[in-house]
């Protein structure tokens, strides 16, 4: 038979049936239409992870302190204070030989902030000049923190824009008004640019004070970490390496197993994310298409029904001379059509449901050629497997026995 006969018989025998057709459908459309939306989100999940962590500098390598070993059970990791100003001071002097542009020391903890009648919990960096070119900081109005206010300890503060609008109904305004950190003023002389971000480490979710008050104000000496640019060009694995060995020279520490701190690239925090988020996906994905392989059991479970209605039809044929590759083309044609046709439909429905998560999670997504590609050879290939053995069974009738069937 000739392709477009085979199409126009396929066409004619589902339109027979109108709603056992859909119904027969519906769990192919519901299966691709849920895998492609999930592929899509993780896939922009991935992207929205990755531009958050290149949001926070380039060539970013970070150093944090140890984790805290107390009656042989080991905290969590930065619990020590084995980072000071001093360690870092001594990076930055280095910086040719370790191929090292810029050095932030920097320290963090969180705090309450209010003003007037108005309070919000907050992070709190104090940080040095050096801290705007580590993490890529742009200004959206104000100044940000100068050499003076480090060498004065002033009690100024740059915040994130989403402080900012939390604290005050009108930023434009906020540029030299006071706020207070657990009731110390501090007036605030800047106002970052939004970078985007959420959760608990967002970075437009923060204030930034000179390091040198931070210290005074709670007391303390040490720094929660160190933030490094490494030179353009070079392998960040290369210098996380250098600066490490040059930091274990400067600590004393011989064994490279009893590091009092850890170190992190940029790269190594894109990849870890990224397995998270795959990880997700693909298990996510997984459940999903578990909807494909109902749906293809009630596709098969259809063709043996349409077989059964039209065993007289093929009883006939094969007396007329259809051979059973003819019979097995024809159930076949019907079947891939079948699940073609659905899958084109859960691609529109990949779509929507995309779109509106995208809307409702505040992200960036759209359909991926991997994903529509992935659901036509999905939906093509449960044809062909699910259609299959009633195409067989069709072809195996015994001419007689067919045209005597009731």
């Amino acid at each position: 038979m000739r392709v477009l006969d085979l199409l126009t018989t396929a066409t004619d025998s589902l339109r027979l049936n109108k709603m056992r057709t859909a119904l027969a459908m519906l769990g192919i459309v519901i299966g691709i239409g849920a895998v492609i939306a999930l592929i899509s989100l993780g896939q922009s999940s991935q992207n929205s992870v990755a531009s958050q962590i290149n949001s926070l500098g380039k060539n970013l390598i970070t150093i944090s302190p140890g984790a805290t070993v107390s009656g042989g059970v080991r905290g969590a990791a930065g619990g020590r204070t084995t980072l000071t100003l001093d360690n870092a001071q001594k990076i930055a002097e280095a910086a040719s030989s370790l191929s090292i542009a810029a050095v932030s020391p920097e320290y963090s903890t969180r705090s309450q902030v209010t003003v007037s009648t108005t309070n919000t919990n907050t992070q709190i960096i104090g940080g040095t000049t050096s801290y705007e070119n580590v993490h890529a900081v742009t200004m959206s109005s104000g100044s940000f923190i100068g050499q003076s206010d480090l060498d004065s300890s002033a009690k100024v503060a740059v915040l994130g824009p989403t402080v900012a609008s939390t604290l005050f109904s009108d930023t434009t305004s906020a540029i030299g008004q006071t706020i207070r950190i657990n009731r110390t003023a501090f007036r605030v002389i800047g106002i970052m640019t939004a970078k985007g971000g959420t959760g608990f480490q967002n970075p437009d979710d923060m204030i930034i004070i000179p390091l040198t008050t931070a210290q005074q104000k709670y007391g303390v000496k040490n720094v929660s970490s160190i933030a490094i640019t490494a030179n353009d060009g070079v392998d960040l694995t290369t210098v996380e390496n250098q600066v490490g060995s040059y930091l274990l020279t400067l600590h004393n520490i011989s064994d490279t197993s009893s590091a009092d701190f850890t170190i992190r690239n940029q790269q190594d925090l894109i990849g870890a994310a990224t397995k998270v988020t795959s990880t997700l996906t693909a298990l996510l994905s997984g459940i999903a298409a578990i909807s494909l392989l109902v749906g293809g059991i009630g596709i098969m479970n259809i063709m043996l029904v349409t077989v059964i209605e039209r065993t007289r039809e093929i009883g006939l044929r094969k007396a007329l001379g259809a051979t059973s590759g003819v019979v097995i083309t024809q159930f076949l044609t019907e079947s891939i059509f079948l699940t073609v046709i659905g899958g084109a439909l859960g691609i529109v429905l990949g779509g929507i449901l995309t779109a509106i998560a995208a809307k409702v999670l505040n992200m960036s997504a759209s359909l991926t050629v991997p994903a529509i590609v992935l659901a036509v050879g999905v939906s093509a290939g449960i044809g062909i497997i699910f259609g299959w053995y009633p195409a067989q069974k069709a072809a195996h009738l015994s001419p007689i026995d067919a045209l005597r069937f009731e």
